[in-house]
């Protein structure tokens, strides 16, 4: 009996199966018409900082009005400055919780928190991104670091995410401070000296800058210009207050699956480093609704600003009437400030009702006031 013929190991070898095709993308289907979200925000933007420059200088001759005993160019005093008193306007708003009565010291900047909170609560923390001019110097400045070093810089994913948590412990202090305050204690704090000319006392501080002050802008400035949107993202409580709110908005960045072609353009372009090409929406509170991802993106119907989707097979159908243009989103915003401020005027909840023969004793000696 012969032999059974010996074979090779090499012919009996199993040839590896042929990698899997990779996934189809979509079919780009190319914007009908270019975007304008971040010209008209960037509009926008502008005429809010030129507004406070025009309330910011107002200030600064009523004020001087009074250092110098009234021997120069008297101007009213504008309410809109009350708006950089943010915690004037959240002790207020507690007071009011409590006692249903409007303060007669500085209500400006309650209705002003009134106004952004209800912003975000209908447009994500578009505040911060359309309106704050802080936001807009914080925007600009890692914009100008990109422009000269060639990049921005993101912090590792262990330093970033322990650092945003520190603007929501900086408003977790002043909620419980104010939280635990009676409605008597709130009146007294409002009617003391310190409170009365806590927006004097703001003015000083930039005025009359120590070297701790001016160290610490210099640090804020230079994070400012390698980390996108360092202050914004890390140590600002009012964006903290805006973000909680901006969870519950209906309104939200929302992308779709079947005009989406996977380009990644919107990931690259969030300067909140949010993952926006893995998702099908934006819930994080870090999303201010810039429109950036937007902007970015070169498909029909891809990625928008939006309501839940109509229920349709087509793109096209999902997202007619769901979806809001930057000028809708500018038209909604001014509604809502605009509208608080009139409401506010007409009930004649904006201006304090501080004697001016009060702001001539206390204004000229702001500096010593302590609470």
């Amino acid at each position: 009996m012969s032999a059974p013929p010996v074979v090779s190991s090499e012919r009996i070898a199993i040839a590896d199966p042929p990698p899997a095709p990779a996934p189809a993308r979509n079919k780009l289907v190319r914007r009908a018409k270019p975007d304008q979200s971040q010209r008209i925000r960037h509009i926008v933007q502008w005429l809010f900082v030129a507004l406070n420059l025009w309330i910011g200088a107002q200030f600064y001759l009523w004020v001087r009005y009074f250092e110098r005993g009234g021997h120069s160019l008297y101007v009213s005093r504008p309410p809109g400055v009350e708006g950089w008193l943010p915690i004037a306007g959240l002790i207020n708003f507690k007071y009011l919780l409590v006692t249903g009565h409007v303060s007669g010291i500085h209500p400006a900047a309650m209705f002003l928190l009134i106004a952004f909170l209800a912003i975000s609560l209908l447009l994500k923390k578009s505040f911060c991104s359309w309106l704050c001019p802080i936001g807009t110097l914080s925007e600009n400045l890692w914009k100008l670091g990109a422009r000269f070093f060639g990049r921005n810089f993101q912090l590792p994913r262990w330093a970033d995410i322990p650092l945003r948590g520190l603007k929501y412990l900086v408003l977790g202090f002043f909620v419980f401070i104010i939280g635990s305050m009676s409605a008597q204690a709130l009146a007294e704090f409002m009617h003391g000296p310190y409170a009365l000319v806590a927006d004097v006392k703001m003015l000083n501080l930039f005025r009359d800058m120590g070297h701790t002050t001016a160290i610490v802008l210099l640090i804020l400035v230079a994070l400012s210009l390698f980390v996108r949107n360092f202050w914004c993202r890390y140590l600002c409580p009012y964006g903290a207050l805006m973000g909680i709110a901006a969870w519950f908005s209906p309104v939200k960045v929302r992308r779709d699956r079947q005009a989406c072609i996977d380009c990644g353009k919107c990931n690259r372009a969030c300067p909140s480093h949010l993952p926006v090409d893995q998702l099908v929406q934006i819930r994080s509170v870090e999303c201010t609704a810039c429109m950036a991802c937007v902007a970015s993106c070169p498909a029909q119907n891809a990625l928008q600003l939006a309501l839940p989707p109509a229920a349709s097979s087509t793109p096209a159908a999902r997202w007619r009437r769901r979806a809001l243009g930057p000028l809708a989103v500018a038209a909604l915003i001014a509604v809502l400030f605009i509208g608080t401020v009139l409401f506010a005027r007409a009930n004649n909840h904006w201006r304090s009702h501080i004697p001016r023969t009060t702001y001539s004793t206390l204004v000229p000696r702001a500096n010593d006031l302590t609470h």
